[in-house]
């Protein structure tokens, strides 16, 4: 086994480069399957193909959610247990990681085929767009276990000092995908169905690539025993990785509540097309969304072996300096893409392409999009500030508290969608955005600011030689 030591002794930015980098990348290479579907459909089959993805995109993000619920966890736990010099065990949070994915997983897939289209009727599909989310749906949801194991393995590898490996996994698959795109679409004229088969070949190849990694990990070695439960320590995986569950599942209900809410309200916005033209744009905009907030999470997820190990180490001043550059970086970020989606719209739309049910269409479609755009998106730095101190609080084992900080802002956002549409129609499910963005910041700064208390403690008592028990939260 690999020393990993260094993870307490070198300098915590360059660190954090070396990790945060690798895991930004994967995590947006990640949400890029989807995106490149939305892409290629939009311009090959239209702004309908690109609302019958977003139909599908919950089943797929409650997979996400599973995945990064063992993942995440069995990752804390591996990071944690390296600081506190206590390795032994580490395999086996790995096996039932890997197992509780995968069976996970295969429920999924039964209860999506079993519901069948009242599934996706249910989540937002429209007499229009229904027999397109059919098509995409039933063929993406074969891959499913198979992609969440690969998910949960990539938070694992990057714990275990391989966040390049887990990057090239991710990286393969997808350029995979993006190639077999257009061939499928264009030059197999196989449609919405061309882009699910691409997107299934892609994940199935980063799937092998991450298993692979299991016969030169560093810190493990799973053995049989690895898979047969224990509850204990299930338990412990469970508990840190219940954020990162809770906030899949939230923007899960913050989609399909907002699928519903954009259509009714769209309709009655313009009775011949509004609602398919209000999806079609609210599916762009969580396109757009979900490649910012990766980028945070992708940030806070780097840096989460690093303070994890160094909490468990008691190195209390490194978690603090970590802490200041993942906000710094965060902020920064994120700032920059809301002078883009603020000062160009009209270009990140247009990325998409253009709708397909006429004139009349095309200009309804811009004249909605260009606003929602800029209103959706206008505070996204605050919800990523917000997010990545949810996951610095997983790192350090603060379950108890970044559980509800991960999920904040989703509740509030289906609080506000429902209020204030009904002074401000359609418009008000997009203001909903922003008011959750501030509302969950304002609750999570003094909530931040009473964990870094306990923890400037924590330093002050270690550097003074006291031995005293850690402080829980």
């Amino acid at each position: 086994m690999n020393d990993t030591a260094y993870l307490g002794e070198e300098k915590v930015g360059k660190l954090l480069v070396k990790f945060a980098v690798p895991c930004i990348l994967s995590l947006v290479i990640s949400c890029l399957y989807n995106i490149v579907d939305q892409i290629f459909v939009g311009h090959g089959v239209g702004p309908l193909a690109n609302a019958a993805t977003g139909v599908v995109f919950p089943i797929t993000v409650i997979g996400w959610g599973l995945s990064l619920f063992f993942g995440d966890g069995a990752a804390a736990f591996l990071s944690i247990s390296l600081g506190q010099n206590r390795p032994e065990q580490i395999h086996k949070s790995v096996g039932l990681a890997i197992l509780g994915s995968f069976l996970t997983g295969g429920i999924l897939i039964a209860v999506a085929y079993l519901w069948g289209d009242g599934l996706l009727l249910l989540l937002g599909g429209t007499n229009s767009n229904i027999r397109l989310a059919h098509d995409y749906g039933v063929i993406i949801y074969a891959m499913i276990p198979f992609a969440l194991v690969q998910s949960t393995l990539a938070a694992i590898i990057r714990a275990d000092g391989s966040p390049r490996f887990a990057m090239m996994a991710m990286t393969v698959g997808a350029v995979l995908n993006i190639i077999g795109d257009p061939i499928a679409i264009f030059a197999l004229h196989a449609g919405i169905a061309g882009a699910a088969y691409a997107t299934i070949f892609g994940q199935f190849v980063s799937f092998i690539i991450s298993i692979c990694y299991l016969f030169r990990s560093k810190t493990f070695k799973l053995k049989l025993s690895s898979f047969i439960p224990d509850f204990q320590i299930l338990k412990k995986i469970c508990r840190l990785g219940l954020s990162s569950l809770l906030t899949q599942l939230c923007i899960v209900a913050t989609t399909i509540v907002n699928n519903v809410l954009f259509v009714k309200y769209g309709y009655k916005w313009n009775e011949a097309c509004g609602g398919d033209v209000a999806l079609a744009a609210f599916v762009v905009i969580m396109k757009l969304f979900q490649i910012v907030i990766n980028i945070a999470i992708g940030i806070a997820a780097g840096a989460q072996p690093i303070i994890g190990y160094n909490y468990g180490a008691r190195k209390y001043g490194r978690v603090q300096k970590l802490l200041k550059l993942v906000l710094l970086w965060t902020g920064g970020l994120c700032l920059l893409f809301t002078v883009l989606f603020e000062s160009m719209p009209a270009v990140f739309i247009s990325m998409f392409g253009g709708a397909k049910g006429g004139d009349a269409f095309d200009e309804l479609y811009m004249q909605f999009a260009v606003p929602c755009i800029r209103i959706y998106l206008m505070l996204i730095a605050l919800t990523c500030l917000q997010k990545v101190c949810a996951i610095f609080l997983q790192s350090i084992g603060f379950a108890g508290l970044s559980a509800p900080l991960a999920f904040l802002r989703d509740i509030l956002v289906i609080l506000f969608a429902f209020l204030l549409p009904l002074g401000l129609g359609v418009w008000g499910v997009i203001w909903a955005a922003p008011a959750a963005d501030a509302a969950a910041f304002a609750i999570t700064v003094p909530a931040m600011i009473w964990v870094m208390k306990k923890i400037s403690l924590l330093r002050k008592r270690e550097e003074s030689g006291d031995n005293a028990p850690r402080i829980q939260e």
